[in-house]
């Protein structure tokens, strides 16, 4: 009994090696596929003022996702941070679900939420600022959700004007 069980640990050790060598190879090969791609460009179209709950201001941010690459992209869910003069000023984050057609955009729409304390912050900082007045220099990082990798991030940054009542993106 004693010789089957060492010939079958011994013959387990080949395909142990040929399932892990397989497995590194698809893994890797997927990897090129994934890094062969170019980086999505998204860029504020607009953010739209909503109805403000308790002390928090509430906006509409609508992204402009571009895919310059030859195979679409699916997402489900999408999160945003957005930085306005180099502190952290709102986030967000929409269940919203679809596509990026190959070579094609879309726009989605994420709610922004901006506590009154650091809108407070954000004016005192201003107050000080040699900024023109009504320009807004901002960052904003987030994530397309979905995929074999969990989600695309992307990163966009410009600035943000106040014309008006309206916030816009340019």
């Amino acid at each position: 009994m004693s010789f089957f069980r060492v010939l079958s640990r011994r013959s387990a050790r080949p395909i142990r090696l040929l399932a892990v060598t397989v497995l590194a190879v698809l893994t890797l090969g997927s990897c090129a596929e994934i890094f062969g791609h170019d980086p999505l460009r998204v860029s504020v179209a607009g953010i739209e003022p909503l109805a403000s709950e308790g002390l928090e201001m509430r906006f509409d941010m609508k992204l402009r996702i571009q895919n310059p690459n030859d195979t679409a992209l699916d997402f489900d869910g999408v999160s945003v941070d957005l930085q306005v003069n180099g502190k952290s000023f709102a986030s967000g984050v929409s269940d919203q679900h679809g596509s990026v057609p190959r070579y094609g955009e879309t726009l989605v729409s994420v709610p922004l939420t901006v506590s009154a304390f650091t809108a407070l912050r954000q004016a005192f900082s201003l107050a000080g600022s040699d900024a023109p007045i009504g320009q807004f220099p901002y960052i904003l990082r987030g994530r397309l959700a979905g995929g074999l990798t969990g989600g695309t991030r992307f990163i966009d940054q410009g600035t943000l004007s106040l014309p008006g009542l309206g916030l816009a993106g340019q």
